[in-house]
C-alpha cells in the first residue's frame, strides 16, 4: 500500500508530518500567490495549497520541492469544486465525458437522479461510469418514479398497493445498499403524480435506517404549494431524515413576495429538529414538461387553461423548447402560436398539449413564472445551496451559467452575497447537504476537487437566445487532483468518481 493509498486515511497532523519528510515527488502540484476561500465561510487567506495524488496534503507558507510543478494563480481565487445538487448533465454524458458545460463553470460533482427518474438498479450506474470515467463525479439518489415503473409497469396511473409499496422499499433499500444517497421525487410528473402521501412516506422509511435523504420537486409549486411543503417537512419530522427542497420556486403570481412564509416554515421545522433545506437556481424561468401546469392532467378544460396563463405564466413567457408535433413551432411562445394559428391563448395552449398527447410525443416549455425578489431571498437563506437543475443540450441557459452567474449577480454586481458566502453555498454547505464528507472544503486530507477563477471577470453568457455560450473567468479546475479544463477548454483528462452514500458497500 501506498502513502497515496493511505492518505484519506490520515490525520491531517500525521499527514503533514508524511509528506514533509517524503521525496519531491511525491506532491503532484503546489498553487502558490492564490486567495484561498477554503468553502467553509471563512474569509480569504493567502495561502498556499499542495495536492498529492487526489488529496489535498497540505496548506500554508510552501516552499516548492525540487521538480514538483507550481502553479502560479497569480492572485486569483482558488476554491472547492462546485458541487451541483440538483443536476441532469449526465443525460447524454455518456458520449460527452469531458462535461465541457459542466467544468466551464467550476462545477466539479453532479448529483443526479433527480425528480424521480434515475437508474433502478443503480448499480448499472456505477457500473458504467466506474469502468469509463467522465471529467467530473457522479452521485445519484433512487427515484421514484423509477420505483414505480419497475414494480407497477405501464398500469401507474394510480396509488400503489401495500404490496407494490412493499417491493418498490425492497428495491430502494438494495440502491441504498449499492451507494445511493437516499430518494429523489417528482411528484408533479408522471406516475409520482397518482402517489399517495402515505407511499411516499413509507418509502422515504425505507432509507432511514441507511442515512439516507430524501430530496423533492414538490408535489405542486403553484397552486398548492403550501400543501406541498407541509408533505416534505412531515416526511422529515416523522422518519427524522434530512430533506431538501428542490430548486425552491413561488411559480404562481398569487405568490410572488412571499418567499419569507415559505422559508418560515422551514426555519421553525428547523428549530423543532427537522434537518430541512433547499437548493435553487438565478433564473427566474423553470423548463419542464407542459403537462406539469395541469395536475388534474384536464387538458381540454378551458377554465384551467385560462387560469395557467392568468395566474402561473403569461402566454408570451411560455416558450416551447420541443415539440414533436412541429419541431419548427420550437422557439415560439404560446402568444406567438397563437397569432400564427389566428387563435386566443387558451385555445393555442389546449391545442398544443391535444397534438403532443395524440402524437404520444412531449411539448416542453420555458415558463417565465417567478420573482427575482422571492429568487434573492431563497439564495441568501443560510440553509440554502445553489444548483443549475440544467442538461447539456437543453435550450435553459441554466446548464451552461448557473454558477458563474451566481458569482456575477449576487456577488459582484448585486452584493447579496460575499464572495465567501457564495463559495460557501457552492461547496461545503452543499456538501453537507448531500452528505459527502471529503468534499466542498479545502483542507488537508480532503478530496483536491479545485476551481481557480477571477472574482473580478466570471460571468455567466449563456441565455436564453444562446443557451450553449461558455461562461468566462474559470481559469482552471482539478477534479480529484488532474486538471480537467484549463484555457477555455476541456483537457480529455477523465479522472471523475462514482460517489457512493457514506457507508455503503
Amino acid at each position: 500500500m501506498t502513502y497515496r493509498t493511505l492518505l484519506p486515511l490520515l490525520s491531517s497532523a500525521l499527514l503533514c508530518a508524511l509528506l514533509a519528510g517524503h521525496e519531491a515527488a511525491a506532491a503532484d502540484f503546489v498553487v502558490r500567490n492564490a486567495a484561498v476561500v477554503d468553502g467553509t465561510g471563512a474569509p480569504a487567506r493567502h495561502v498556499d495549497v499542495r495536492v498529492a495524488g487526489d488529496r489535498i496534503a497540505a496548506i500554508g507558507k510552501l516552499a516548492p520541492e525540487p521538480g514538483e510543478q507550481v502553479v502560479d494563480a497569480h492572485g486569483l481565487v482558488l476554491a472547492p469544486g462546485f458541487i451541483d445538487t440538483h443536476s441532469h448533465h449526465d443525460r447524454g454524458l455518456e458520449a460527452n465525458l469531458d462535461a465541457l458545460p459542466v467544468v466551464s463553470q467550476g462545477v466539479t460533482t453532479i448529483v443526479v437522479g433527480q425528480d424521480g427518474f434515475s437508474r433502478v438498479p443503480i448499480t448499472g450506474l456505477f457500473r458504467q461510469y466506474g469502468a469509463r470515467p467522465a471529467a467530473i463525479n457522479i452521485a445519484s439518489y433512487v427515484g421514484h418514479n423509477a420505483l414505480r415503473e419497475k414494480v407497477m409497469g405501464d398500469d401507474a396511473s394510480h396509488a400503489a398497493t401495500p404490496t407494490q409499496v412493499q417491493a418498490m422499499s425492497r428495491l430502494l433499500a438494495a440502491d441504498m445498499k449499492a451507494g445511493a444517497l437516499g430518494l429523489s421525487t417528482g411528484l408533479e410528473y408522471d406516475s409520482g403524480l397518482y402517489s399517495e402521501r402515505a407511499e411516499v412516506v413509507a418509502l422515504a422509511r425505507a432509507v432511514a435506517p441507511y442515512g439516507g435523504r430524501y430530496i423533492s420537486h414538490m408535489r405542486s409549486e403553484d397552486r398548492k404549494v403550501w400543501d406541498a411543503l407541509d408533505e416534505l417537512l412531515t416526511i422529515g419530522r416523522e422518519e427524522k431524515i434530512p430533506v431538501q427542497v428542490s430548486h425552491a420556486k413561488l411559480a404562481m403570481t398569487d405568490l410572488w413576495g412571499q418567499a419569507d412564509r415559505f422559508l418560515g416554515l422551514l426555519d421553525k421545522a428547523r428549530a423543532d429538529g427537522v434537518d430541512a433545506t433547499l437548493d435553487v437556481y438565478p433564473y427566474d424561468s423553470w423548463h419542464s414538461g407542459l403537462i406539469v401546469l395541469w395536475p388534474e392532467r384536464d387538458f381540454g378544460n378551458r377554465a384551467t387553461a385560462e387560469f395557467v396563463l392568468g395566474h402561473l405564466s403569461p402566454a408570451d413567457g411560455l416558450r416551447l423548447s420541443r415539440f414533436d408535433p412541429d419541431p419548427n413551432l420550437v422557439g415560439k411562445s404560446v402568444a406567438e402560436v397563437a397569432r400564427l394559428r389566428g387563435i386566443d391563448e387558451p385555445d393555442a395552449v389546449m391545442a398544443l398539449l391535444r397534438e403532443s398527447e395524440a402524437a404520444h410525443g412531449s411539448a416542453s416549455v420555458i415558463s417565465r413564472s417567478m420573482d427575482e425578489r422571492d429568487i434573492a431571498k431563497f439564495i441568501a437563506w443560510p440553509q440554502a445551496n445553489i444548483c443549475s437543475d440544467g442538461s447539456l443540450d437543453g435550450l435553459h441557459p441554466r446548464g451552461y451559467g448557473t454558477f458563474p452567474r451566481v458569482l456575477r449577480m449576487y456577488v459582484r454586481e448585486q452584493k447579496t452575497l460575499t464572495l465567501e458566502q457564495a463559495v460557501h453555498k457552492m461547496t461545503s454547505l452543499a456538501a453537507r447537504h448531500m452528505g459527502f464528507r471529503d468534499r466542498g472544503e479545502i483542507r488537508v486530507g480532503a478530496a483536491a476537487d479545485l476551481v481557480l477563477f477571477d472574482p473580478r471577470t466570471v460571468a455567466d453568457r449563456a441565455t436564453y437566445e444562446k443557451p450553449h455560450e461558455l461562461s468566462v473567468g474559470i481559469a482552471r479546475v482539478w477534479v480529484n487532483g488532474t486538471t480537467v479544463f484549463e484555457d477555455g477548454k476541456a483537457t480529455g483528462a477523465h479522472p471523475g468518481q462514482m460517489l457512493r452514500r457514506q457507508g455503503s458497500h
